[in-house]
Order: structure tokens, then sequence, then C-alpha cells
């Protein structure tokens, strides 16, 4: 098999002369016309290894020889020649590796939630007196808040076991760390007022089921813990374990994840009524409209009448970089605010779609 390739490059000239000099281009036409890739591969290797032979001294061979291997070489495997063209990998897919010929291995690092950074971040009331029932209330900076701050977040997974005990289902490692930057309070020498710590593992299992011209993509079991760093009274932390799920039809894609917090120590707990204002899952909408990518993030609580919305919007400007716009209104936008209703808006760049959880 070596030998064929690398005679292939030597072929290619007297194969074209040939061809055009006798019409024998039908064969090459036959072999590329084949859908199944193993059947396909097949023939031009029948084709070429003729060749290789009439390179080494048995003569040209006339078109209906060349017709005859052709045929040959496709009825190798005739169901697989017949075989349809499979779908082209969705964005999900390819974002989770749900399609078993497209996996692409362990330990790359690759995006998970939207990586971006919003220089003009507009808080409408910012929280100068964050507060929980256990650790009380602490005023930030004096009071000295700015209404505008900057806001980035860096977020990857990487693959760390796939096709775990020879079945479908692989395990991830994410991390997610989201910070808000008082970049223009001079005053208070530029502080950061919040970052957020979220490391994660997932289990995630790639399915076909249909419904309609709905699918079911994908579904998976989480754990994660979400902490700010800070020290009492403003150290704010939980942890959840969950389950989720991804559905497409088209452009669209409706990803849903149901959590349950795992219990701490009443002295430890920094925020105790925090599934008060952060409930018991989200759900997310994403739309791809040509380039551009519209998004929708909900959380709602029925028993306390408490969630968030957060609207996002995504458009090219050169190469991957693209333009976002994010806009927030609820509670949970960070941890320190968990309980606090935030409304903002911002403006910036992304360097990745939001195809993570």
């Amino acid at each position: 098999m070596k030998s064929v390739f690398l005679l292939c490059p030597l072929l290619v000239a007297p194969v074209l002369a040939h061809a055009a000099e006798e019409g024998a281009l039908a064969p090459l036409r036959q072999c590329r016309d084949i859908a199944a890739a193993g059947a396909r591969l097949a023939c031009f290797d029948a084709l070429a290894a003729k060749l290789a032979a009439e390179e080494a001294g048995a003569g040209a061979a006339d078109a209906q020889t060349a017709k005859a291997l052709v045929a040959e070489a496709a009825a190798v495997s005739p169901a697989a020649a017949a075989a349809p063209v499979p779908a082209p990998s969705t964005p999900l897919a390819l974002d989770w590796d749900l399609d078993r010929d497209d996996k692409r291995g362990t330990f790359i690092l690759r995006g998970y939630r939207s990586n971006y950074v919003l220089p003009a971040w507009y808080q409408h009331d910012p929280n100068a007196t964050p507060s929980s029932p256990s650790r009380g209330a602490t005023t930030l900076f004096g009071g000295d808040l700015q209404h505008t701050e900057a806001k980035f977040q860096l977020s990857f997974k990487t693959k760390v076991w796939e096709n775990v005990g020879g079945t479908p289902l692989d395990l991830w490692a994410a991390y997610t760390q989201l910070s808000h930057w008082q970049a223009y309070n001079k005053g208070q020498s530029a502080p950061f007022r919040e970052t957020d710590y979220e490391p994660e593992l997932m289990a995630t299992l790639p399915l076909g089921w249909h419904w309609g011209d709905w699918r079911l993509r994908m579904a998976g079991l989480g754990l994660v813990h979400q902490s700010n760093g800070q020290s009492d009274p403003l150290s704010r932390s939980w942890n959840r374990v969950y389950a989720m799920a991804a559905l497409e039809n088209g452009n669209l894609t409706l990803s849903a994840r149901l959590w349950r917090r795992l219990s701490e120590k009443a002295a430890d707990d920094d925020n105790p009524d925090i599934v008060d204002y952060m409930g018991h899952g989200d759900l997310r909408a994403s739309y791809r409209l040509g380039q551009q990518q519209f998004s929708v993030l909900g959380r709602w609580n029925p028993s306390t009448g408490k969630g968030a919305a957060q609207l996002d919007w995504t458009f090219p400007l050169a190469g991957r970089l693209r333009g976002y716009v994010q806009a927030f209104d609820g509670y949970g936008e960070s941890l320190i605010d968990y309980n606090y209703r935030s409304r903002g808006i911002g403006i910036g760049l992304m360097l990745n779609d939001w195809l993570g959880f």
C-alpha cells in the first residue's frame, strides 16, 4: 500500500495525458462518485495499482480495461458503495465529540463556555453592600463603586477519558473564571470587585433519538464547585451535582441542566439561601442566523419567584474574532450578588461561541 501511494505523484501526469487522449476520465469519475469512503478508496487504490503496473512496462491499458477495473473495485463492497453520504457534524457534535468518527482524543484544550471580554459593562445599580444570612452585610470600597466596569470570562475544557470502559461515554474536566473589574475606578486603584472560580467534572453520552425534527444529541452528569475565593464576610461558595441534556432542530439548540445542591455544615455555609435565588436548574436556547448567533439563558425558582435571564448576541468581525453584546436581569449574575437583583448590559469581543452549558 505504501508503494502505491509513493507512486501516485508520478502517475498523475500519465493518467491525465492518457485520459485526455483516449477519453478515459470515466474511471476516475466513477471512483470519485462512490459515496462510501472505504469503497471509494478501494476503487482509487485498484486504479493506482493498475497504473503502477503499467509504469513497470506492462503497457497502456485501454479505456475498457480501466472501466472493468473500476467496476471490480466498486464491487468490493456493494452495500457500502450504495450507502448514503452521512450528514455533516453539527457545531454541538463537534464541540462534544458526539459523532464516533469525529472524536479528537484526550487532553486537547478546547473552549467550554464563552470566552469574552466586555470593556464596557454598565450596571444600573451596582451592589456596594453585599450580604448573606450567615455572613451579614459588608460595604465594598467605602461604597464607591462605578456603574461602568470591565467584565471578562475564561472557560475551557478537556477530555480526560474517551470511551469509558469501551462505551461511548466520555469524561471531561472544565474550568471557568468570571471577573468583574472596576477598571475605571481610579479613586479605588481600579480593584477587582469579584472573581468567581468554577472547576467542573462531566460525563457525556452521545445520543441520536428523534422526535419529528428534534434530535436529542447528548445527555450527561456533572459535579461543579463554585466559589469567589474571598475570606469572611465576603466568602461565597456552593457545590452541585447535575444532570444535563441537549437537543437540536436545524439551527436551534436547546441545552438544559437540573441540579441539586450538596449540603454543608451550617457553620461553613456562606450562602444558605442560594437555591432560593439560583433555582434548581437552567435552560439555554441558541439560534444561528447566518454568521450571527443569538442566545437566551434562563433560571427560575417557582417557589420564591426569583430567577434571571441573560441575552447574548454575537456577530463576526474579522477571522475568529467576534463582536459580543450581553444583557442580564435577575439574581446570580455573580456569586457576591447571588441574592441581589442586577441589571446590566455590555459590549465587547468574543473568542468562541457558547456551546457549553
